[in-house]
C-alpha cells in the first residue's frame, strides 16, 4: 500500500508540473468571467446565466484534464522507457495503475477545489445567491470526472494515446446519448436498433445521470438518496474500470 502512495505522490507532483493544467484553470477562469459578461446581457435570467455558464466550465475543464492528462499517464512512461525501470523494481503493476489513479484523482481535486474557489468569488462579487444546489452539482461533476479518468487510463493500457483520447471522448459523448436514444427509440419498430442501443445503454456510463447542473442553477436540490446513488454509481463503475485496467496491464509484455 505505501507504493500506491508513493507512485500517487509523484504522479501528482508530476502533474502539477504540466503547464497545461495552469492553462486550462486560467481558460476556466475567463469562461467564468465571460458568463458574467452575458448575463449582463440578459436581465431576467442574470443570475441563471453565471451559475450556469460557471458549473459548464468547471465541468468541461475537468473533463478535458481528465482526458488528455490520463491518456497520458501511462503513455509517457511507455514513451520515455521510464516504465521498465518501474518495472524492475519489486513494484506490483496494479499498484502502478491504482497509485497512477489516484495521482490524477487528488490532480483534479485540487484544481477543481481552484476552480470552484473563483466561482464562489464571482458568485458573491455580483450578489448571486449561492445554494446548496450549486455544491451537488460539482460533487457529481467530481465523479463523472473521476469515472472519464478511470475511462481514459483503462485504454491507455492498450492503445496509443491518440486512440486513448478518441475512444474516450467517444466513450464520453455516447455516455450523455444513451438515456435519451433508448427513450427515442423505445416505440420503434426496428428491433435490431433497439438491442444495440440497450446494449449501450447498459455497457457505457450513464453520464447523464450525474448531470444536475441545470437543476443546481435554478436552485433547485436533488434527493439526498439520488446523490448518494449517482455518486456509488459513478464511483463503481470507475472501479469496473480500474479493474479491467489492471487485468489488461498485467498481460502486457515489456
Amino acid at each position: 500500500m505505501d507504493a500506491i502512495g508513493v507512485i500517487a505522490l509523484n504522479a501528482f507532483r508530476e502533474t502539477l508540473r504540466d503547464k497545461i493544467l495552469y492553462n486550462l484553470v486560467l481558460f476556466a477562469g475567463l469562461l467564468i468571467g465571460l458568463s458574467v459578461l452575458l448575463a449582463d446581457l440578459s436581465i431576467t435570467e442574470h443570475h441563471k446565466v453565471i451559475a450556469d455558464m460557471g458549473l459548464a466550465a468547471i465541468n468541461l475543464i475537468g473533463v478535458i484534464i481528465a482526458i488528455f492528462v490520463g491518456i497520458s499517464l501511462v503513455n509517457k512512461e511507455i514513451e520515455r522507457r521510464t516504465i521498465y525501470t518501474i518495472m524492475a523494481r519489486p513494484i506490483s503493476r496494479t499498484f502502478f495503475i491504482l497509485g497512477k489513479y489516484l495521482g490524477l484523482a487528488l490532480t483534479l481535486f485540487v484544481n477543481m477545489t481552484i476552480m470552484m474557489a473563483v466561482f464562489l468569488a464571482t458568485l458573491w462579487l455580483y450578489h448571486v445567491p449561492i445554494e446548496q444546489s450549486l455544491f451537488q452539482a460539482v460533487e457529481l461533476i467530481f465523479v463523472e470526472i473521476l469515472v472519464v479518468t478511470a475511462i481514459a487510463l483503462f485504454f491507455s493500457t492498450f492503445t496509443s494515446t491518440t486512440l486513448s483520447a478518441i475512444f474516450t471522448l467517444g466513450l464520453y459523448v455516447i455516455g450523455h446519448l444513451t438515456a435519451d436514444l433508448r427513450s427515442v427509440v423505445a416505440n420503434g419498430e426496428s428491433g435490431g436498433v433497439k438491442a444495440v442501443v440497450d446494449l449501450l445503454y447498459y455497457l457505457c456510463p450513464n453520464l447523464e445521470m450525474l448531470n444536475i447542473k441545470g437543476q443546481a442553477a435554478v436552485g433547485i436540490l436533488v434527493a439526498p438518496e439520488y446523490l448518494l446513488l449517482a455518486s456509488l454509481y459513478g464511483v463503481m463503475y470507475a472501479g469496473v474500470l480500474l479493474t479491467s485496467a489492471c487485468l489488461v496491464f498485467q498481460k502486457r509484455d515489456f
